[in-house]
């Protein structure tokens, strides 16, 4: 609601420590869309559970509960349900946005629920394949030159292209890819071009850079490192604690007391079962529904690089609509597009040039261009 694409954004200039204060945002989607937002899953935002069991959870039961959340909506608001839908999210979203689709388009076929007019998906800067996003970050490395073409031909030939999976014996391949850390240890991921701060990239030997995490399968997407924030962009996010944790602003938004005694960005604490490594079968099977999906990437992500997001994309085979190509805002490249199409699907994707993780962060102008443009049927 007042961070990235919300109606309302934080006033920076002259904060002084007080409640923070609060104007309207000139890029919000909510100027032609209706938004629900859904904190997910259970435990995070200002979302809670009567019950102990009900904080433990997963990406089949988050889905799960999302879906029945839509329903019971659309049950007590049926003025709503011819309204196209779409589904959204951003990085970790991007696994449990599949489900939720799957749940709905599988409800749809039950007579007696509530038809959703479900008609396509909104994914930025998505987790989708932890093998794909995790092994692009080198490939993602070497064409920003953060490593030189003679380390990176070397361990892309040792590590046979696999940067994930290393058998321990492999001593050219460890060698290349300790080389490549050491290389890139102290980049902020999020954003390339941006200051590592303790706030923004993590502690040596706990990022994705070690191995070990890689294998972990990012679990950091669901956590939020912690140290004083300085200078560093997620100094911004630190107004969103003191804001949200006011009393007044509790009242004003109608959280019901008791519920949650401190509201937290990213908490860290809950019971949270990754259960999916993959969901491409997901977005494949998708291809034979009748749905529209936008794909994007902020450029300078390498937490999910868009080189890894393309690759699962363009391994479906689709037909070529649109081929690369820049897309302007303001007689400016605001980024890169193409799309796909089999049948009555139809996938766009896009970069948002000097974006990060997530594009709608670093660029709000352009991230909303693209979304007005994409939800009218025009060209980006």
């Amino acid at each position: 609601m007042v961070w990235y694409f919300g109606p309302l954004s934080f006033t920076y200039s002259d904060y002084n420590g007080s409640l923070p204060s609060l104007h309207l945002n000139p890029y919000t989607w909510t100027t032609g869309l209706n938004i629900i937002y859904v904190d997910a899953p259970v435990g995070t935002g200002f979302s809670y559970s009567n019950t102990s069991e009900g904080y433990y959870s997963g990406d089949v039961k988050s889905a799960v509960l999302t879906y029945e959340f839509l329903r019971k909506w659309m049950v007590e608001h049926p003025q709503f349900k011819t309204n196209q839908l779409y589904i959204g999210g951003d990085s970790y979203s991007g696994i449990t946005v599949p489900l939720v689709i799957e749940e709905i388009m599988q409800a749809n076929e039950v007579e007696g629920n509530p038809r959703m007019n479900l008609k396509g998906y909104v994914l930025g800067n998505p987790k989708t394949d932890t093998f794909l996003d995790d092994n692009s970050r080198i490939s993602f490395a070497y064409h920003l030159t953060l490593i030189p073409k003679e380390l990176y031909e070397a361990a892309k030939k040792s590590c046979n292209g696999d940067f994930v999976n290393v058998d321990s014996s492999n001593e050219p391949c460890e060698s290349a890819l300790q080389t490549i850390e050491e290389l890139i240890l102290e980049i902020n991921i999020q954003h390339v071009l941006e200051p590592s701060c303790s706030m923004t990239s993590r502690e040596p030997n706990s990022e994705s850079w070690d191995r070990r995490s890689l294998r972990e399968q990012s679990k950091d997407l669901l956590s939020q490192p912690k140290g004083p924030a300085f200078w560093c962009r997620n100094y911004r996010h630190v107004l969103s604690g003191i804001w949200a944790n006011d009393k007044t602003v509790r009242e004003a938004l109608h959280i019901r007391e008791g519920t949650k005694t401190k509201w937290k960005m990213c908490n860290s604490s809950l019971s949270y079962t990754q259960e999916f490594s993959s969901v491409i079968d997901y977005h494949r099977k998708f291809i034979q529904a009748d749905l529209r999906a936008l794909i994007y990437s902020g450029d300078h992500d390498m937490s999910i690089p868009h080189i890894g997001t393309r690759q699962w994309i363009t391994s479906f085979n689709m037909t070529l609509m649109d081929a690369w190509r820049p897309w302007y805002l303001d007689a400016q490249v605001a980024g890169y597009t193409e799309e796909y199409s089999e049948d009555d699907y139809v996938l766009t994707f896009a970069t948002i040039k000097g974006g990060g993780h997530i594009a709608a962060e670093y660029k709000q102008k352009e991230s909303a261009a693209m979304l007005d443009r994409w939800f009218a049927y025009y060209p980006l």
